[in-house]
């Protein structure tokens, strides 16, 4: 029985493997989240898929997607936007109350609660949201699949919108940064965060402490300006996202795939309509702050911020400002979505039969 069980998680480590690597050739955006959760699904249909992860797994990973997102809070991104934050923080509180409001309103449909369509739908930080959707009490399938579903649907139609609307063109970038520390160093780094927030997280008994102890604690020493440059190693981070994906993956079965796949046309429809509302916050932001249409538009796209930056650097864009909004946005709502759960997930029990 144990060989069996030791067979399937092999099976689950070699494929997940193979089709990171394709869809990483691919570009396909967060490869092995998005590969992870299509062949433990596939497993799981087939009868083939180990029976759970564990608790202690899925912590770890939340662990470590929690400082990735913690690294991008640089002191020289977010003060670039000391003179326009007042601007920056409406258009961004603008920006989540859409995606949220369309996220509710897909909580409307059958089968889906108001709490996993709001975290469905929520723009930005869709490893994290998927991450923590089952610790606070959404179905982490469906906040999976809309989640990638509306990071795919951004990041497609971003170097279009860029190019014909904006008439942005590529323009030659600067070679990646090779000067960074040694990989004890990242590994250090990373450990020390983890074990800090974890224990943090513990005390303080805060929801997706998870996710969230780790990235708080990463995002100090960044301000601090102690992280000496560090960030997590990329082989750790692709299994913590694997890991993830395997945790929603496992747990399909043929009826709850039907009720996923019928959600969406639903959900494409309210993800096209916050990428085109998020377009007009950006024409907003543009007329407060002085930066450019092609600017403000890339800092308010709903997510997708590694495809922003890129398309940004591509363009000649102010990728400082672009991915400081970005990133302001990704961390704000991480830190409000536990406490909005809790609130929509008890107005939810107290309206139910």
């Amino acid at each position: 029985m144990r060989s069996r069980g030791w067979a399937r998680w092999a099976l689950l480590v070699a494929l997940t493997a193979a089709v990171t690597a394709g869809m990483a050739v691919a570009a396909v955006p967060s490869p092995a989240l998005f590969a992870g959760l299509i062949v433990a699904t596939g497993l799981a249909l087939a009868g083939w898929a180990p029976a759970r992860v564990s608790r202690s797994a899925t912590t770890l990973a939340q662990a470590v997607i929690g400082v990735v997102i913690g690294v991008l809070a640089q002191p020289s991104t977010l003060t670039g936007l000391a003179a326009d934050w007042l601007p920056v923080l409406l258009v961004s509180v603008g920006t989540l109350a859409l995606s949220m409001g369309a996220g509710l309103l897909l909580g409307l449909r059958p089968g889906v609660t108001p709490l996993t369509g709001m975290l469905a739908l929520t723009a930005g930080g869709a490893s994290g949201l998927v991450a923590i959707s089952r610790d606070l009490g959404g179905d982490d399938r469906v906040v999976a699949v809309v989640q990638y579903l509306r990071v795919g649907l951004v990041t497609a139609s971003m170097p279009i919108v860029a190019a014909l609307v904006f008439g942005a063109s590529a323009r030659t970038a600067a070679g990646p940064d090779t000067g960074g520390p040694p990989w004890f160093v990242d590994v250090g780094f990373l450990v020390l965060c983890a074990a800090a927030g974890l224990a943090l997280a513990h005390v303080t008994r805060v929801p997706a402490g998870g996710l969230l102890g780790p990235m708080a604690v990463a995002i100090a020493l960044n301000l601090a300006g102690w992280s000496f440059g560090a960030t997590p190693p990329t082989l750790v981070v692709e299994v913590a996202y694997a890991v993830i994906g395997w945790q929603a993956g496992v747990r399909f079965t043929r009826e709850s795939l039907r009720m996923v796949v019928g959600v969406l046309p639903l959900a494409t429809a309210l993800i096209v309509a916050v990428i085109v509302a998020c377009a007009g916050l950006g024409l907003l932001l543009a007329h407060l702050t002085g930066a450019t249409p092609l600017e403000a538009y890339l800092a308010t796209t709903p997510g997708g911020v590694y495809a922003v930056l890129a398309t940004a650097v591509s363009a000649g864009a102010d990728a400082t400002f672009v991915v400081a909004v970005q990133v302001l946005r990704l961390i704000a709502m991480l830190l409000v979505a536990p406490a909005l759960a809790r609130l929509v997930g008890r107005r939810g029990e107290a309206q139910s039969p």
